[in-house]
């Protein structure tokens, strides 16, 4: 493999991992979301469940520790990649977000 086909097996890891995470957020949420709906249909107490909605919830916020980590270590490969001269890489489909940087003039502000 060279150095290109290295990066990209990378980036689309990192990328896949992102994806995952955030889908594990999105069902965790519907599950709760299911929970309550549930409860509320079945005309049941609110006390019923709420041991398990509060694990389900504990579980989010572990999820939303873990993207906040994948977000930390696609920013320190990030810089990384451009310590090391790659420049900037981005495969197919791939949102660089704060990585991009804005064209010289555009949405900037002039001292009149």
């Amino acid at each position: 493999m060279d150095k290109a086909q290295v990066i990209a097996s990378v980036a689309g890891d990192l990328n896949a991992t992102e994806q995952s995470v955030d889908e594990a957020i999105a069902r965790a949420t519907t599950l709760v979301q299911s929970m309550i709906s549930s409860r509320s249909a079945l005309n049941l107490s609110p006390v019923l469940g709420a041991d398990a909605q509060a694990k389900a919830l504990e579980a989010i916020a572990a999820l939303g520790a873990a993207r906040q980590a994948m977000v930390s270590c696609h920013e320190e490969l990030a810089k990384d990649h451009r310590r090391l001269g790659f420049g900037t890489y981005a495969g197919p489909g791939m949102d660089k977000g704060r990585d991009t940087v804005p064209i010289v003039g555009e949405h900037r502000l002039r001292a009149v």
